[in-house]
């Protein structure tokens, strides 16, 4: 059982720039980000795989980025330019080798953290 913990979400203004991380208990295939805003659904943010490679939503692309160190089992996203829109519950997903669901979808996903809020306000 891998176990994801979250950190780094909280509020800020708009404009703003935060950095959520993630910590794995161990190794996996794939980590990626997702966010999930009240009455929304679950939206795929971006991930990186075990070959380094990254990628991230159109939707976002320009102002998230997500790197990932191996050596640490961690994920990070940088949000930059946050806007009001942006405010929902982060998750961080890890997915096994087993697993070849697409990468935006989230039964690609085996383990998720408990999410951590992010509130943009103007």
């Amino acid at each position: 059982q891998v176990k994801l913990v979250e950190s780094g979400g909280g509020s800020v203004q708009s404009g703003g720039s935060l950095r959520l991380s993630c910590a794995a208990s161990e190794e996996t295939h794939i980590m990626a980000w997702f966010r999930e805003a009240p009455k929304k659904e679950r939206e795929w943010v971006g991930s990186e795989d075990i070959y380094g490679a990254t990628n991230v939503a159109d939707s976002v692309k320009g102002r998230f980025t997500i790197s990932r160190d191996r050596a640490k089992n961690t994920v990070d996203l940088q949000i930059f330019n946050l806007r009001f829109d942006d405010t929902a519950m982060y998750y961080c997903a890890a997915g096994t080798s087993t697993n070849w669901s697409p990468r935006n979808s989230p039964t690609r996903y085996d383990y998720w953290g408990q999410g951590t809020q992010v509130t943009v306000s103007s």
